[in-house]
């Protein structure tokens, strides 16, 4: 039986709820009900709850830091369960990749995403899953910023909640299926 840490990416309140940045948190809430993990509660620096999936344990995780302060209590977890990094799926918005879509990788390196920043530095190590979950680009001259942490409407929200559900399905298939077949199903 393996054991897997799950950890959304995003930021603390209501205020930032629903924004682009909190795919992480969207994407776990919706793991939540797949790994029948019902208790919510506040350890190492982070909202958790247990449950497994097929024959796997999983502890998801909200880091409650907020977004660039991320690695801390990442950290804390892997140390607190056990978990090698090898066993980290980390959920994250992604500007890079058209809105709607999913992609998912092993290692590599943060391409500015500031999460993604903390982690590698907390960890000494780039080598854990990612599924990103695309945003797009903002429109004009819109600080990056601005864009991810606003709230996506009209068509932009309906892309947004179908790369939700797609990466709750790939953060699935990941622990069943392996790096090699998510990646041709998630990927393409």
């Amino acid at each position: 039986m393996a054991k897997w840490l799950i950890a959304g990416l995003g930021n603390p309140g209501e205020e930032y709820a629903e924004t682009r940045h909190n795919a992480g948190f969207r994407t776990v809430d919706i793991l939540a009900g797949d790994c029948s993990a019902r208790y919510w509660k506040n350890e190492c620096g982070a909202l958790t709850a247990k449950g497994a999936y097929r024959d796997d344990d999983v502890v998801l995780a909200k880091p409650q830091s907020f977004m660039n302060a991320s690695g801390s209590p990442v950290k804390k977890l892997l140390d607190t369960y056990g978990i090698d990094p090898d066993h980290l799926i980390v959920i994250h918005d992604e500007i890079d990749i058209d809105p709607g879509t999913v992609r998912v990788k092993f290692g590599g390196g943060h391409a500015g995403h500031n999460g993604l920043r903390s982690i590698c530095d907390k960890l000494g190590t780039r080598d854990w899953f990612r599924v990103r979950c695309g945003v797009g680009r903002p429109p004009g001259r819109m600080d990056v910023a601005d864009f991810v942490l606003s709230v996506p409407k009209k068509e932009a929200a309906d892309d947004f909640d179908y790369a939700i559900g797609r990466a709750a399905q790939a953060t699935l298939s990941l622990m069943s299926q392996g790096l090699e077949k998510t990646q041709q199903d998630f990927n393409g």
